[in-house]
């Protein structure tokens, strides 16, 4: 699909990344601990969202950090 549809979307997601990027700098100059709170509870929703699958895309000690677990693949 190819139109104003399509544009519009991509404007969007464009909005929300750059209201993402301002809050997480917003984060860089508070306690690391919160930083890395908030960082692990995002990390989880998108584990979730994501049927389990980023997991096996993260570095142990991430997975770790985030309460996620052992990564479900071979190799990981």
């Amino acid at each position: 699909m190819t139109g104003p549809d399509q544009a519009a979307g991509a404007e969007a997601t464009d909005d929300d990344a750059a209201e993402l990027i301002a809050q997480l700098r917003e984060l860089a100059g508070a306690d690391p601990a919160d930083v890395r709170q908030v960082v692990a509870e995002v990390l989880a929703a998108l584990d979730r969202a994501a049927g389990g699958a980023l997991r096996d895309h993260l570095p142990e000690t991430i997975r770790l950090d985030a309460g996620l677990g052992a990564a479900t693949s071979a190799g990981h």
